[in-house]
């Protein structure tokens, strides 16, 4: 049996670490971490008390070709305090997204896309 206290990270793959950093940082707002000195390119930020692991591997296998959004394929979800504002934000920096204010999921979901098309549900608790 495994007993699982959180979930630590996401890794992530990017193609470009400067674009990528750049909409983590500016666009989701996130805090970049220190990140020990690998023999790859990468970055991480913190959610939180987990964290999101940019990893530069060109010959990654889970860049997706077909960067329209989705909400059916692989994705990662951030809880956010403001669906509105949240959304607010997100199109006056000219981030394509999809609405779900009404998921039969029992969240108000926003899905955008990373320069590298991975997906990310951004929701809150429909009341």
């Amino acid at each position: 049996m495994i007993t699982y206290e959180e979930l630590h990270h996401v890794g992530i793959n990017v193609t470009n670490l400067e674009k990528a950093k750049q909409f983590y940082r500016e666009i989701l707002c996130l805090e970049e971490l220190e990140r020990p000195p690998f023999d790859f390119e990468g970055a991480w930020f913190a959610v939180g008390n987990q964290q999101i692991h940019l990893l530069v591997i060109p010959e990654s296998q889970t860049i997706r070709r077909d960067k329209r959004l989705s909400s059916r394929e692989g994705h990662f979800a951030l809880r956010v305090k403001d669906y509105e504002g949240t959304l607010q934000w997100l199109k006056k920096n000219n981030i394509d997204v999809l609405e779900k204010p009404d998921s039969t999921s029992g969240f108000a979901q926003i899905f955008c896309a990373d320069p590298d098309g991975n997906l990310i549900e951004l929701h809150v608790e429909r009341t």
